[in-house]
């Protein structure tokens, strides 16, 4: 038995080692910022098609539904609130959660699988450069800005395209829809979405970061490093989703 528990409690060490590091070399001199730019372009390229491709339906399937609802009880004319709440708190995150994990994280990890396997790494340690310093801290950092661009283009992208699809296809009045967009969502609310895309970024690139500088063996292993990554990431992200959204909860209704 604790030869079965030593390896997951190893790697949970690792990881919170790696996280250590990072927070010590994010303040040391000399800050990547080539690296941090060339990973920030190269993480949102990736992920900014699979956002769009899922935002759009996702707003869609919730003004619907929503819409019907508010039919159904007389309440049209609250579409906009709904949008705009649904949009900031829960569809924003989420999306960055599904595109940060699946897309963002592993191709941090391939590019680091890559290089650990190709002993890259190692070389590096050998010439006294610190490769979390010089490639971790940019990458996560990098992770940690388009997941907030990611989220500020999801939350409008569901409110823009709610108001589309509320107004020309189910004839909601658009001025009562605009009025309604700050009835529910305010700043608060769009500061709790931003701090979940932070957290989610952040998270979702030390694991990739982790995984990607431990892999061991040949290409096969960059390929299952790739998908604990999005394994990892997913289960991180969906519970910080949910504390973070009852900790803004508890202090919205103070």
């Amino acid at each position: 038995m604790n030869e079965v528990l030593a390896v997951p409690l190893r790697a949970v060490g690792g990881f919170f080692e790696l996280c250590a590091d990072v927070a010590r070399a994010s303040f040391r001199r000399p800050f990547q910022a080539r690296e941090f730019i060339d990973q920030s372009w190269f993480i949102a390229r990736v992920s900014i098609v699979p956002t769009l491709l899922v935002a759009i339906p996702f707003t869609v399937l919730v003004s619907f539904t929503l819409n019907i609802l508010l039919r159904e009880i007389g309440a049209a004319d609250l579409s906009g609130a709904g949008a705009a709440f649904g949009a900031v708190t829960q569809v924003g995150p989420i999306v960055t959660v599904l595109i940060v994990a699946g897309a963002g994280a592993t191709a941090i990890c391939a590019d680091l699988g890559a290089r650990t396997i190709r002993e890259e790494i190692d070389a590096m340690r050998v010439l006294g450069i610190d490769p979390v310093q010089r490639l971790v801290v940019p990458r996560v950092l990098a992770s940690m800005f388009v997941a907030l661009m990611l989220n500020g283009l999801v939350c409008t992208i569901g409110i823009v395209g709610g108001f589309l699809f509320s107004v020309h296809l189910q004839d909601v009045n658009p001025g009562a829809f605009v009025n309604g967009i700050t009835l529910l969502t305010n700043l608060p609310e769009l500061i709790i979405s931003e701090v979940k895309a932070g957290l989610f970024g952040l998270i979702a690139g030390l694991v990739a970061c982790y995984l990607g500088l431990n892999v061991k063996g040949g290409p096969k292993s960059v390929g299952d490093a790739v998908n604990q990554t999005v394994v990892f990431a997913f289960m991180a992200l969906f519970v910080v989703n949910v504390v973070v959204t009852a900790v803004g909860i508890k202090f919205s209704v103070r």
